[in-house]
C-alpha cells in the first residue's frame, strides 16, 4: 500500500480519507438535519452544513465582526468550535436512533491566521467503535485569488450515549 522513495528509503503510506462507512440508519441525513435545527449554539454561532454523507460532514460559516478576535483574524474559539461541530456531527451520522455523541476530547493545532470573509470546514471520522468514534476535521478560508488556506487541524474523541 506504499512506495518507497529512492532517495531516502523511507516506505510512504497512503491513508485514504475518504473512508467508506454503513451508516446505523438509513435516513441518517434527515437525523443529522434535525439534530443541527435543534443545535442551539451551532445556529447561534451561524454555521451553515452543507454537506452530510456517511462519516463525514462539511459546512461554512460567513464571517461577522463578532467571530473576529482584536487583531481581525477569525477567533480561535471560533475555530476550535467549528472543528468541534462538524466531528461531532461526522460521528453522529453512524450512531442509531436514540443515540447521541458528545465530545470526549477535542485537539486543535492552529496552522494559520484566518483571514477573510468564510470559513470552510471538513469532519470526517477515522475509526468508528461501539462506544468511541476518532474524528479529525480541517478548517480552512479562502483568499481573495481562491487560494484554500488550511487555518486549523484538530482531532477529538467522540462518545457514544
Amino acid at each position: 500500500m506504499g512506495h518507497v522513495l529512492p532517495s531516502q528509503g523511507v516506505k510512504v503510506i497512503k491513508k485514504n480519507k475518504s473512508m467508506h462507512f454503513t451508516p446505523s440508519e438509513t435516513d441518517f441525513i434527515k437525523m443529522v438535519q434535525e439534530k443541527i435545527a435543534g443545535n442551539h449554539f451551532t445556529n447561534h454561532v451561524g454555521y451553515q452544513i452543507n454537506h452530510i454523507e456517511a462519516g463525514m460532514v462539511m459546512g461554512e460559516l460567513d464571517l461577522k465582526p463578532h467571530h473576529l478576535q482584536q487583531m481581525g483574524f477569525v477567533h480561535g474559539g471560533i475555530t476550535a468550535t467549528f472543528a468541534d461541530v462538524v466531528a461531532g456531527f461526522a460521528a453522529f451520522t453512524l450512531v442509531k436512533k436514540g443515540q447521541n455523541v458528545v465530545t470526549a476530547d477535542l485537539k486543535v493545532s492552529y496552522l494559520n491566521p484566518g483571514i477573510g470573509t468564510k470559513i470552510f470546514a471538513k469532519g470526517w471520522v477515522i475509526k468508528a467503535g461501539q462506544k468511541l468514534h476518532f474524528c479529525e476535521a480541517l478548517i480552512w478560508m479562502e483568499n481573495a485569488e481562491g487560494l484554500k488556506i488550511d487555518i486549523a487541524k484538530s482531532s477529538s474523541t467522540m462518545v457514544v450515549v
